[in-house]
């Protein structure tokens, strides 16, 4: 069966030159040596744990992945492409010999080593669906790219297709959805993964970040309050939230709830904060008594839309990276 491969001609498109004259298709990582020499793909990633024991583990396991994808399942007469930022088209070609190791075919710093022949008419990225433009820029040396072949070919066979003769629905607002969606389960587990104090600390800096003045019960017994929140300084203005947090797999109760609502200042307004989520009678209590209830997925994306107004000792807790999709 024929596979579809992406490749990246370097780090800047500056083998793509190279790669068309010698006919070839090369990646790096050079001190590895020869993959072939390997009998399986851990004893490579001990060598990468050697050789590259300064970078992350994630990244060195993702080298190893690449390098013995590269080496051992790219075929004769697969097809490969690769991308010319310069003119904004892929170039795509067929694989007329299998990987071997050498250092003097191409350029030196990238040994492992595809016969290609190209072809002489090029795809420009435009005439692509947007599906297939945003799957195709994925970050990784090496991939597979089976599921746009056919769309590919077509586009070699008559270049002048628009995408909508492709079959393009314009998924842009499903894909933002997804990014956004995976962006949030992550955090999720992020803040799963502190401790009871990081917790009530980070849900103080979310009530920071909402302009409230915040006092934070120390580590003991607090009576059903870990935080309380005041508008002025003294604590006078209302309104007045006390805050219980919870931290934990299970669930909270509806005496938990009432217990916040028990607890001094009885007047005050009641925010209760379970990443383990409610019970249905904890949330008929909540409902009946007017307490506010956040589980982990709602305290998550009140974190995602506060957390640039945090203090930064709490933003340290949960360091997070802003990234921009089109609107």
């Amino acid at each position: 069966m024929k596979h579809w491969w992406m490749i990246r001609a370097g780090d800047d498109n500056e083998l793509i030159p190279v790669w068309k004259d010698k006919g070839i298709a090369s990646i790096g990582w050079p001190q590895l040596g020869d993959p072939k020499l390997y009998h399986s793909k851990e004893e490579m990633s001990h060598k990468a744990d050697s050789v590259y024991n300064e970078e992350k583990p994630k990244s060195r396991n993702s080298w190893v992945n690449q390098v013995w994808r590269f080496s051992r399942d790219i075929r004769k007469g697969d097809r490969v492409i690769t991308y010319s930022k310069e003119k904004r088209e892929y170039i795509i070609g067929t694989v007329i010999e299998p990987h071997f190791y050498d250092f003097s075919v191409g350029h030196p710093d990238y040994p492992n080593t595809i016969e290609v022949k190209w072809e002489e008419i090029s795809v420009e990225r435009d005439m692509l669906t947007q599906a297939a433009k945003n799957s195709l820029g994925s970050v990784l040396t090496v991939f597979r790219v089976d599921q746009w072949g056919d769309e590919i070919e077509r586009l070699l066979e008559n270049p002048f297709l628009k995408p909508t003769d492709l079959g393009d629905n314009d998924g842009e607002d499903e894909i933002i959805e997804d990014l956004v969606s995976k962006a949030l389960v992550m955090i999720e587990d992020k803040v799963d993964n502190l401790d009871p104090w990081q917790m009530q600390e980070l849900v103080g800096g979310l009530l920071q970040s909402m302009e409230y003045n915040v006092r934070i019960s120390p580590k003991g017994p607090d009576g059903g309050v870990d935080i309380l929140a005041y508008k002025d300084a003294f604590g006078f203005e209302k309104p007045i939230i006390k805050v219980q947090v919870k931290h934990r797999k299970s669930s909270a109760s509806a005496p938990e709830i009432q217990q916040l609502l028990g607890a001094n200042p009885i007047d005050a307004n009641s925010l209760f904060v379970s990443t383990g989520g409610f019970t249905s009678h904890a949330e008929a209590v909540a409902k009946h008594n007017s307490v506010r209830l956040v589980d982990l997925q709602e305290l998550v994306r009140f974190i995602v839309q506060w957390y640039e107004k945090m203090p930064n000792d709490k933003r340290s807790l949960l360091p997070l990276q802003k990234m921009y999709v089109p609107e």
